[in-house]
């Protein structure tokens, strides 16, 4: 087990201690003041009209969805290049995920595959910010729009960041945030909907709150009446407080992350057996975590050794990420197998995400650079040789 140097830390000060301790002290721990002014926050930074505070990005995803009248019989494009729940929140509505094969340099969706995808009962597209890369999502943008097919932005990965001038968060219909503690701003579990669609946020609300009137408070007779079927996917008072002291120190976070990335990139950018990440000038990168992969002559196997041996020296590291359609429910659910995506699987088959917090220094950035290069030189030793000296 990785100790020493862990995959992911939270940024947790006193500052967030203390609104915890604050709305304990208060009495209201749901449905209150600091998530009202933790929505606000999220949507001025995202410049939408409103923001929907839900319990996991999985959540916001899944409301979406249902808020679009996305249903049984339908189909959503989406990437299988991405965490597992981008995918499976189409599930939870009886559609079906059509996958389109990524750019092998963004590493997102590749818009210029998403035409050939659409079909009549297309009936939205779940773009993913990947590793908070926001490279393209203008382009995926235009496609829905030229297809009139509307655009989700699963953008759990990316908050703070910008394409173009345009926030992450502002090129679809609405987007969805998300903040588990390996995020830029974390709130334990949470997650937040964007969007500058009135009946969209509206629904949303109502359908998080048990399907119960929008301003329907616990102390009003309707409290028990629910206008539609609803979810209890709420954000407690506790968690928006953590949220509101985050966001206001996001510039902060955001800065001492691009610290980390840039000293990574420093360190590594020597090595010819990884490739790094790879960030268009007209990016201001919002870092999620810093994912490397191994040059194209390496595969699954040498990737998988490397991890290992890392983790061996209690260094955290990971897989980020396994394809989706590989996965062994969709496999049993819809056929999928091996070379279904290539881009995808040749990309995911080598990546390693390396510990990636705001509070990692020199030294340690230096231990896991100099772990990893052990290990790779390792690899290059254990290759066959041809006989004659070389390998």
């Amino acid at each position: 087990m990785a100790g020493d140097i862990p995959l992911s830390q939270p940024d947790i000060t006193e500052q967030e201690i203390e609104a915890v301790t604050d709305v304990m002290r208060s009495g209201r721990l749901s449905i209150g003041p600091r998530q009202a002014r933790f929505e606000e926050l999220v949507a001025q930074r995202t410049g939408c009209r409103h923001g929907v505070a839900v319990s996991s990005g999985t959540a916001g995803l899944h409301l979406i969805l249902e808020a679009l009248g996305v249903g049984p019989g339908d189909e959503v494009i989406t990437t299988p290049f991405s965490f597992i729940a981008s995918s499976n929140c189409i599930l939870y509505v009886g559609a079906r995920p059509v996958f389109v094969d990524i750019d092998p340099i963004t590493l997102n969706i590749d818009p210029t595959k998403i035409e050939a995808a659409i079909t009549e009962k297309t009936k939205a597209i779940i773009a993913v910010e990947v590793f908070g890369n926001p490279s393209e999502m203008d382009q995926v943008a235009a496609v829905a729009a030229r297809n009139e097919i509307p655009l989700i932005e699963d953008a759990c990965e990316g908050l703070g960041g910008a394409y173009k001038g345009r926030p992450v968060g502002s090129f679809g219909r609405a987007a969805v945030f998300g903040f588990y503690p390996n995020k830029q701003i974390t709130t334990g579990e949470g997650g937040m909907i964007v969007t500058d669609d009135d009946r969209l946020a509206d629904l949303c609300r109502s359908m998080r709150n048990q399907g119960r009137a929008v301003g329907d408070l616990p102390s009003e007779g309707s409290w028990l009446a629910h206008e539609r079927l609803g979810y209890n996917y709420r954000l407690s008072e506790v968690a928006a407080a953590i949220g509101v002291v985050q966001m206001q120190r996001l510039d902060e976070l955001m800065a001492k992350r691009n610290e980390v990335a840039c000293m990574y990139i420093e360190k590594l950018m020597d090595m010819p057996e990884l490739i790094l990440p790879n960030i268009d000038s007209k990016t201001d990168m919002s870092w999620f975590v810093f994912v490397v992969r191994l040059a194209d002559d390496y595969g699954q196997t040498e990737r998988d050794r490397v991890i290992n041996g890392i983790r061996r020296h209690e260094v955290g590291c990971s897989n980020y990420f396994p394809p989706i359609h590989l996965q062994p429910f969709y496999r049993e659910k819809f056929g999928y197998g091996k070379g279904d995506f290539p881009v995808t699987e040749t990309i995911a088959s080598r990546t390693i995400a390396l510990p990636f917090y705001t509070t990692l220094d020199q030294t340690q950035i230096e231990l896991v650079c100099l772990t990893l290069q052990v290990m790779l030189q390792r690899e290059q030793l254990l290759r066959p040789n041809d006989g004659n000296g070389e390998q």
